[in-house]
């Protein structure tokens, strides 16, 4: 059943929601994260990924991205991928208390619903293209004060996690295109 929320603008910026199966909040954790993180590094320095804004939370992660090659369906499947790949391996050699837990929820959707041994993201990417410079400035604001809403920060810049430091020109962990918004963020 179709969303409705397609990538059909190959050479477009898109909003992206990749969220967890069963929202497991598998991004409460450091090493989860940095699998995140360096997956994304390596896409926007080997496979052309421009990425403007992006946060990690618990159980999903927002970003604001444009593929320089018009594949962003190609980067979101590889990436999809490659960190299922990453965090079951992490889980099975790691001292994970949540283990045998989230190996069934993982097992489960992946065995009945995806016909596949795990499955960490669902499908659905709700993928919205980026038309407007308002529309730009709502959705950085939108990925930026995540946290903030969550109440695991009072300013945006102090999650770590986020592109919002970028903007902040403070020290970050993934190199970010800034873009030029007319209402701070």
């Amino acid at each position: 059943m179709s969303s409705g929320y397609k990538i059909l603008e190959t050479e477009g910026a898109y909003f992206l929601t990749f969220q967890i199966v069963g929202w497991v909040d598998i991004f409460t954790r450091k090493v989860y994260r940095d699998i995140v993180i360096d997956s994304l590094e390596y896409c926007r320095k080997n496979k052309s990924l421009n990425i403007f804004a992006y946060v990690i939370m618990s159980n999903h992660i927002h970003i604001l991205a444009q593929s320089g090659q018009g594949d962003l369906s190609g980067f979101i499947r590889d990436f999809k991928s490659y960190t299922c790949k990453q965090f079951m391996s992490e889980i099975l050699k790691s001292s994970e208390s949540r283990r045998d837990w989230m190996k069934l929820i993982f097992e489960y959707h992946g065995k009945y619903k995806a016909k596949q041994q795990y499955q960490f993201w669902t499908n659905n990417n709700h993928a919205e293209l980026i038309y407007s410079q308002k529309f730009i400035e709502q959705k950085v604001n939108y990925i930026h004060y995540n946290p903030v809403k969550n109440g695991l920060v009072e300013k945006p810049e102090d999650y770590l996690y986020s592109s919002a430091r970028n903007y902040a020109d403070k020290d970050a962990l993934l190199d970010v295109i800034i873009l030029n918004l007319g209402v701070k963020s």
